[in-house]
């Protein structure tokens, strides 16, 4: 019996100081905003996305303004929850809205791309390749040539953690 209290005491104390050692596990609605804030700080840097939580939505319709300067208002927070990323980046949260072209993810800085050389071997001198060959998180933008895919520019300009700069906002 005494084993059993001592190993339920135990996980306790684990939870416990995972939670302080970590605030953004501790549970409670109205601290998750503070808590990711908190874990930035902590971590500085952490390349995770993570979904968009409403306890941000001050913050984020901030951060989307920013990016956005000329839409009408607000998006829905359906719309919100469906676009929004949040990451750590020097201390802080920032946010990305994923849409047609947008990609949130660290993008893909080969050079050698897989998608634009099958499109070129189909289309053997196109002037672009599209997305949707090439994948929206690739960094370059190509042509073909003789079938063969040729880089002909970046398409992006990346944070120091690989991501594309103009995409992501903080979150104040």
């Amino acid at each position: 019996m005494r084993a059993f209290c001592l190993s339920t005491i135990g996980v306790f104390v684990s939870v416990v100081l995972a939670a302080s050692a970590f605030p953004v596990l501790a549970s409670g609605s109205a601290a998750k905003a503070q808590n990711l804030h908190q874990l930035c700080r902590q971590v500085k840097n952490d390349d995770t996305t993570r979904a968009y939580s409403h306890e941000l939505y001050g913050g984020t319709v901030k951060a989307f303004r920013k990016l956005f300067p000329d839409a009408k208002g607000a998006p829905a927070e359906s719309e919100l929850q469906a676009q929004t990323n949040y990451r750590c980046m020097n201390g802080k949260v920032l946010a990305c809205f994923v849409g047609a072209n947008l990609p949130c993810a660290k993008m893909n800085a080969a050079r050698d791309n897989p998608g634009a050389a099958e499109f070129c071997k189909a289309n053997p001198n196109d002037d672009v390749v599209p997305a949707f060959a090439t994948g929206h998180d690739a960094l370059y933008s190509y042509k073909c040539l003789d079938g063969k895919a040729v880089v002909t520019g970046e398409t992006w300009v990346l944070d120091k953690r690989g991501f594309a700069a103009r995409l992501w906002a903080e979150v104040p």
